[in-house]
């Protein structure tokens, strides 16, 4: 019995041993799994919390123990409980060395590439560890095989993306601890030491530098101690301070404020501030600026000088999708020039209203409506302390147009509605017309055949009519927008309709007919009559409605034929002439014993009378006097050459233009009494050099000679002693450009054609305005971290434009204008550029407008120095700041104004 219970008990121990080994190689071998390696897997399990202890000691009895108890009545208990789901939805992961699931400490451990996603989170770092009982994420770099840090925490949500080296992020509350942070936010770089994020769109950071610049180490940065981030709305921040290649300026700010929100919003515009040498210290371009809604908005700028003088601005734009677009500028400045007392002072008030507006042509294809309005005082762009267009200052006049357009469809009438403007800045005379209407019929066919068919003369006849009503008004700066201005206003409507059509003749003619009418409708005329108290002409305008008519008819012959040069040698295989001669005749009648009437001069001689036009001051004018019967002729010419094939490899010859045109024309008055032969006018142009060089030249041949007293008379200059012709005035002009051979490689970005294109101060018409409405390069970066500067090639460009005039009307014999135009650009270093414009007057000799420009790019600054170095205009301009437009503030400009009285 006793070696029976021996064996029995040995047997039991024997039992519970080996369940004992079998529960422990299950528990390894589902470790084993657990921390087996993946190689590029991804999962999309849900993560859940599971309690900290996992798995519990077994609990056995001692085996030793009198107490036995049989192996198989032990109840085991679960090794692994069921997680209980925390996470709001499910987290996706990869990575590509591995993916560890630590189920002891409740942790997923990513390593290599590793990348996750929960909700609308991106994270990609190195290394990610996903801890489930705190539910937070911890992010960072890994270094590679040769100890480099990279592969640095990249972290999205929504359309907000940072860098930095480390993050901790928590899943429930969405909160977050950075170190060396590194975001961009509307072009402003935002580099963290440590950040807490606080919900999805408050941030707090400690240690920033800001900065445009995107190297490693920025070339500039604002530090900042603390501030507060609210994405897309601003940065709040402490003390600020400029901090210039790493050294600090004594440039600091109490506080700081950056408004950091996408499109428009309404805001402040922060004046900027200077001295002029005439209006003393002042504050430019302050205001605010109105977002009204998606479709409109509205700045309202204003000036303050400390003599007294301001200025006011309104800027506004507007815009409709498939409608129309177009902003509105209005401009009134009252200046005061020196102080009171003073010899040289003066007050002066200038204005100036713009306004572009354009439609769509989605809106209305039979419509449209547009506008292009520039008009104000006529010294206000040579006055203005805020305009700096150059063009503009040169250009002496402005014009304006208000129009619109309609096309009748179903009829072959269209109709345009306009009002405009004309004004010259020097004579200070303007020109209106209020408004304007044009009714036009296009061409029809009233003889056409069978199924619109032109098979003769009658059935190409073609019809047109057209009816321009104008009311004019002709006033000056002073009476502008006054009740005087409507005084003379002149008002009238003119008719015109034409017939012409054209056939054959002989194979190679063409006969072209045509017969005009006008008739003219005014609302008054002149009348003049003899006061025998006074002794003169008293002229008096009569109100009624009036009008005249008159006609003429006229018919060309013309032809082209060719001629070829064909050469057996050199490299010219052909030359190819083409003349195309025409000769027309018209007649007109004399309408003067119609329309024109007499009065009588004066009291001596009672029959001695003055013919004159009742019609002479209407707008459209009066009726044509004397009988017209002419010849007139004209001949166009242009030569081509054809170049010989070089090889076999061309497929077609070269041609090239030797000679764009060579024009000649003259008439014959049949019905003149005298000097019925008209001066020949003859035109030349062509291009050399590839093009480069364009070149025309135009003359005037009288051929009748003058007399002593230097009046053409009745007889021919070849018969006065003189040559067939006499030259009277003459022009030659050249346009040539130059430019280095074409770099291969990349060309210039957008960008930096734009940054090139602010630096001519307005010389090629860009509008440049003054102080903070400079045009900088918005949101510009360099690309190129390095430049090669030795052994660089140096692009430029020049351009030349050469001008002579020759006038003998009276045997004065004199160059009337003789002057040398040139422009340029040389690009120094890939950074570095200069141009130049100015003029030589030979005939005067002087120099025109000059203008020296110098640019240099800072990566993230830009430095501008243009300068007219002599002249009434003398003035230079120095310019250096940030280019993205968050920071445009952040700038040092310096100019001289001209000075505004010798305009």
């Amino acid at each position: 019995m006793v070696f029976l219970q021996k064996i029995f008990i040995i047997r039991t121990n024997i039992n519970k041993l080996y369940k004992i080994f079998l529960l422990i190689s299950a528990t390894h071998f589902i470790n084993t799994a657990i921390y087996s390696q993946e190689i590029k897997q991804s999962s999309t399990d849900t993560i859940a919390a599971i309690k900290k202890e996992t798995l519990k000691n077994l609990q056995l009895n001692d085996t030793i123990k009198n107490k036995q108890i049989d192996s198989i009545k032990i109840k085991q208990k679960d090794s692994i409980k069921k997680p209980v789901e925390l996470l709001e939805s499910i987290i996706e992961h990869s990575a590509d060395s591995l993916i560890r699931q630590d189920i002891l400490n409740n942790k997923i451990i990513l390593y290599n590439n590793a990348h996750i996603i929960y909700k609308d989170i991106d994270l990609k770092a190195g290394y990610i560890e996903i801890d489930n009982n705190t539910s937070s994420v911890l992010a960072r770099g890994i270094k590679d095989s040769v100890g480099v840090y990279s592969q640095l925490p990249v972290f999205k949500q929504g359309n907000q993306e940072s860098t930095q080296d480390t993050i901790i992020f928590n899943f429930k509350s969405e909160k977050a601890k950075i170190w060396n942070l590194k975001t961009e936010q509307q072009g402003v770089i935002i580099l963290g030491e440590v950040s807490k994020k606080h919900n999805d769109s408050v941030i707090f950071i400690e240690n920033i530098r800001l900065t445009t610049s995107d190297k490693e180490n920025p070339d500039y940065y604002i530090k900042i101690p603390k501030a507060k981030f609210i994405k897309d709305k601003k940065l709040v921040a402490g003390t600020s301070q400029l901090v210039l290649a790493d050294v600090p300026t004594p440039i600091v700010m109490p506080f700081a404020y950056i408004p950091l929100t996408k499109g428009r919003t309404s805001g402040f515009l922060m004046p900027t501030w200077g001295e002029n040498n005439r209006q003393g210290y002042f504050l430019q371009n302050g205001g605010y600026y109105f977002v009204i809604n998606d479709n409109f908005d509205l700045a309202v700028l204003g000036d303050i000088y400390t003599n007294g003088s301001w200025g006011l601005r309104a800027e506004s734009g507007y815009a409709k999708r498939y409608k129309f677009s177009g902003n509105f500028n209005f401009r009134y400045e009252n200046l005061t020039n020196s102080l009171k007392g003073f010899d040289d002072y003066s007050k002066t008030t200038n204005y100036n209203i713009r306004w572009s507006h354009s439609q769509d042509a989605k809106a209305s294809p039979n419509s449209r409506f547009s506008a292009s309005v520039n008009l104000g005082s006529s010294k206000y762009y040579k006055q203005s302390n805020n305009e700096y267009n150059t063009n503009a200052f040169l250009n002496n006049n402005l014009s304006s147009s208000v129009s619109f357009y309609k096309k009748f469809v179903g009829t072959p009438f269209n109709m345009s509605l306009s009002v405009t403007h004309s004004q010259n800045t020097n004579t200070e005379e303007i020109t209106m017309t209020l408004p304007s209407l044009q009714l036009n019929m296009d061409r029809i066919y009233p003889f056409t055949g069978k199924n619109g068919a032109k098979n003769n003369a009658i059935q190409k006849t073609g019809l047109t009519y057209s009816l321009k009503g104008d009311n004019r008004v002709n006033t000056t700066d002073e009476f502008f927008f006054k009740k005087q201005m409507f005084d003379e206003a002149k008002s009238g409507l003119q008719h015109n309709i034409t017939m012409n059509t054209n056939m054959k003749a002989l194979k190679f003619f063409t006969i072209s007919p045509s017969l005009n009418y006008k008739e003219v409708w005014y609302f008054d005329k002149l009348s003049k009559k003899f006061d025998d108290v006074k002794e003169e002409v008293v002229t008096d305008t009569i109100s009624g409605f009036n009008a005249f008519r008159e006609y003429n008819a006229s018919v060309s012959l013309g032809t082209t034929f060719y001629g070829m040069f064909k050469f057996r040698k050199g490299s010219i295989e052909a030359i190819r002439h083409v003349v195309r001669p025409s000769v027309s005749y018209g007649y007109k009648p004399d309408f003067s014993d119609i329309y024109y009437e007499k009065v009588q001069q004066n009291a001596a001689n009672p029959e001695e009378f003055l013919e004159y036009s009742p019609y002479s001051n209407g707008i459209f004018g009066g009726p044509g006097s004397g009988l017209s019967n002419s010849l007139s002729f004209t001949v166009n010419n242009n030569l081509e050459a054809k170049l010989r094939k070089k090889d076999s490899s061309e497929t077609e010859a070269k041609k090239i233009i030797l000679l764009n045109n060579l024009n000649f024309s003259s008439s014959y008055n049949m019905a003149a009494d005298s000097l019925k032969w008209s001066p020949v006018s003859v035109n030349a142009g062509t291009n050399l050099f590839d093009n480069k060089l364009s070149l025309n030249v135009r003359a005037t041949l009288d051929p009748y000679a003058l007399d002593v007293n230097g009046k053409k008379i009745n007889t021919f200059n070849y018969n006065n002693g003189g040559s067939l012709f006499r030259l009277t005035n003459a022009g030659l002009t050249m346009n040539y450009s130059l430019a280095s051979k074409k770099e291969t490689g990349a060309s210039k970005s957008g960008q930096d054609q734009k940054a090139a294109a602010n630096n001519s101060d307005g010389v090629f018409g860009e509008s440049l305005t003054a102080t903070n409405q400079q045009n900088t390069n918005n949101n510009s970066s360099n690309s190129e971290k390095e430049t090669k500067l030795y052994g660089s090639k140096i692009p430029w460009t020049l351009k030349l434009a050469y001008s002579l005039n020759y006038s003998n009307t009276n045997r004065q014999n004199e160059i009337s204008s003789n002057s040398l135009m040139f422009s340029g650009d040389i690009e120094l270093t890939p950074k570095w550029g200069v141009g130049f414009s100015s003029g030589y007057d030979v005939k005067n000799q002087g120099f025109t407008y000059t203008q020296l420009r110098f640019s240099r790019d800072l990566d993230s600054w830009k430095l501008n120095f243009n300068w007219v170095p002599f002249g009434d205009r003398q003035t230079y301009y120095f310019f250096i700041g940030v280019k993205s437009s968050m920071l445009s503030d952040l700038k040092y400009d310096k100019r001289q104004v001209p000075d505004k009285r010798l305009f």
